[in-house]
């Protein structure tokens, strides 16, 4: 079931520790087949030497285990939340990468101070509120999801546009149209957090990156008047050049 998309997901998850995003197991990747109803999600604490494609677990959108041995992980019902309250995106990434983390427990947005932000995030990354004894002792997982939902919502934030968030005191997801752009988000965010610090420890003064600049460089890569990279067109007649 879903063998083309568990590859996906397999090869998703399968960066997260090339790109220095995980320690140990502290991550997983996760995606979606939108005409079925299902994703699929790394199992819970399989270490990732160890991981093979046929280990992912099958989902359907109540959380429910369609298919699979072991058992999914942990934040399943934080990726259910997500998928069901942001129906636009195909993959979801969880992490616990320490630039990102630093942030999350200072409940800290990362700040929009550089164009490396600008050219993925529109807006500051949001820190959600951490969650309360009740919440967690609720159904923690689910109102995890929950607190990121709410703080787009109270926000006014457009989650394609800003495909991250950090749930305070605990770390960041991020998502995006497919397993492979959630980890590439999920990258981007480690890496402008890093600056981020490095930044507000050199100096005080208002980082904050001007308007137009940050619209020059998101819609740059976004939208239909967007330029960055090679059209399709462009890329097909490379790739044939390429392979001759």
């Amino acid at each position: 079931m879903l063998e083309k998309l568990k590859e996906e997901v397999y090869q998703a998850n399968m960066q997260l520790p090339k790109l220095d995003l995980v320690t140990f197991t502290w991550g997983n990747v996760s995606g979606i087949d939108r005409a079925s109803g299902l994703f699929v999600i790394k199992p819970s604490g399989v270490a990732y030497e160890e991981l093979k494609p046929a280990d992912l677990v099958v989902v359907n959108l109540k959380g429910e285990v369609v298919e699979g041995e072991l058992n999914p992980s942990s934040d399943t019902p934080t990726h259910t939340v997500l998928y069901n309250e942001f129906p636009k995106i195909g993959g979801i990434v969880h992490t616990h990468s320490p630039w990102a983390v630093s942030f999350a427990a200072a409940k800290m947005d990362i700040p929009a101070m550089n164009t490396t932000h600008a050219d993925t995030f529109y807006n500051a990354i949001p820190a959600a509120d951490a969650l309360t004894e009740a919440e967690i002792t609720e159904d923690y997982e689910v109102n995890t999801g929950k607190a990121i939902v709410r703080t787009f919502q109270e926000r006014g934030l457009n989650y394609a546009a800003t495909p991250g968030a950090l749930v305070s005191q605990h770390g960041p997801f991020c998502w995006g149209e497919d397993p492979a752009k959630a980890v590439y988000n999920a990258k981007v965010l480690e890496v402008v957090a890093q600056e981020d610090y490095h930044t507000l420890q050199l100096t005080r003064a208002d980082s904050q990156l001007p308007q137009y600049l940050l619209d020059k460089h998101y819609y740059r890569k976004h939208g239909q008047n967007a330029y960055y990279g090679q059209n399709s067109a462009a890329s097909k007649t490379h790739a044939k050049k390429t392979r001759k």
